[in-house]
């Protein structure tokens, strides 16, 4: 269906391929930056997209680096348990066993 406004215009499927291109271009910029009518006054969206993205990786790196200190921790810990179970007391070291043979 043509509006009637176009009806009687002369080039009048020029007209409505240009009324449906500027539609077009409307739905895409809508989609691409919002509903907002003013384009200037947008929101920018990649900041806090980074932002996001750095403190993500700040907690990682946070929780990797806690876990990787309580298992030197204990690895510590076995060590010198390790060292007071020397060979005064009678008890080996965890993988210092008797030679097999």
């Amino acid at each position: 269906m043509v509006p009637e406004a176009f009806r009687f215009t002369p080039n009048a499927e020029q007209y409505l391929l240009q009324a449906d291109a500027l539609r077009r271009r409307q739905l895409r910029a809508a989609l691409l930056y919002g509903s907002s009518r003013y384009w200037r006054r947008r929101q920018r969206v990649w900041p806090a997209v980074i932002g996001g993205v750095i403190l993500i990786a700040i907690i990682c790196g946070g929780i990797a680096v806690a876990s990787a200190f309580e298992k030197q921790q204990q690895i510590n810990e076995e060590r010198q348990t390790g060292r007071n179970l020397g060979p005064g007391t009678g008890e080996q070291p965890s993988g210092q066993g008797a030679p097999a043979g």
